[in-house]
């Protein structure tokens, strides 16, 4: 039965990719074709356990998805200090961790739809795996982040969410949060930071594998080549993406391509 709201709607995102709105304790959002199967897969997580994202509670009286709100902070790019630290990177690489092991198994409905940055796949992309492992969440940039207590506590906006492997998934959350970017174009806080070192406290912190270690800076470096790609077909098709291409994207994205390659074999000696 659709969910009617309950109480004034205060808008939490707009202008962006979506529209969310909360009233009460959940959260709308438009309902997109991949929004059925996020919801199976919140559900699932919730049943395994992990807790920390939002509960799918189905439909409103105006078709929009429902979700339960997750209280706590999301910080604003530029990172703050408080979003810089090592005990950071800790408590983001167990929440990973739970995550992966919660959603270990689960099999999605058959049909299953997945959300994906819009256009075409364009030529040129390398797979990031052969075979996926999980359905895991893949955009870990800040605004998905939800902070307690200074601390990393919950995951949001489960959009891109689709199969992968746990090392490609964690790539994507190194990219943003150790970060694997120029020195330019991080938050000042990061400007001069070790990231070999940083990646080293979030493997460590997750509990990788030798093998799984072996991986990151490949997929890294793979990574980087499909977001040229990827991102440079969205600008071509989508309103707000050529409007963060044109606003540095298109610039950033090349340097932070150079800096891996230069930092690669640094990086991978302090995973080992």
């Amino acid at each position: 039965m659709p969910r009617q709201s309950d109480g004034p709607e205060e808008v939490l995102a707009s202008g962006g990719v979506t529209h969310v709105v909360r009233t009460g304790g959940s959260v709308r959002r438009p309902a997109r074709p991949f929004t059925a199967t996020v919801q199976a897969y919140l559900a699932h997580l919730h049943d395994r356990g992990f807790h920390d994202a939002p509960r799918p509670l189905g439909y409103d009286g105006e078709g929009r998805e429902v979700l339960s709100y997750v209280d706590g902070d999301v910080p604003a790019e530029p990172l703050p200090q408080y979003a810089t630290g090592d005990d950071v990177l800790v408590a983001l690489a167990t929440l990973i961790r739970r995550l992966h092991d919660a959603a270990a198994g689960w099999v999605p409905p058959e049909g299953a739809v997945w959300g994906a940055i819009p256009g075409r796949p364009p030529a040129g992309l390398v797979p990031m795996f052969d075979e996926p492992e999980l359905v895991s969440h893949l955009d870990y940039c800040p605004g998905n982040v939800v902070f307690r207590d200074g601390l990393p506590a919950a995951l949001i906006d489960f959009d891109l969410a689709r199969p992968t492997t746990r090392v490609a998934d964690l790539v994507n959350a190194l990219y943003w949060w150790a970060p694997l970017s120029h020195p330019l174009d991080r938050a000042p806080a990061l400007a001069e930071v070790d990231v070999a070192a940083r990646v080293r406290v979030f493997a460590d912190a997750y509990g990788m594998t030798a093998d799984q270690r072996v991986l990151v800076v490949p997929l890294a470096i793979r990574r980087g080549d499909n977001a040229a790609l990827t991102m440079r077909a969205a600008a071509d098709v989508d309103p707000v993406f050529r409007r963060w291409w044109d606003e540095g994207l298109k610039d950033k994205i090349p340097r932070a391509q150079r800096w891996l390659a230069g930092e690669a074999q640094r990086i991978d000696a302090g995973l080992r």
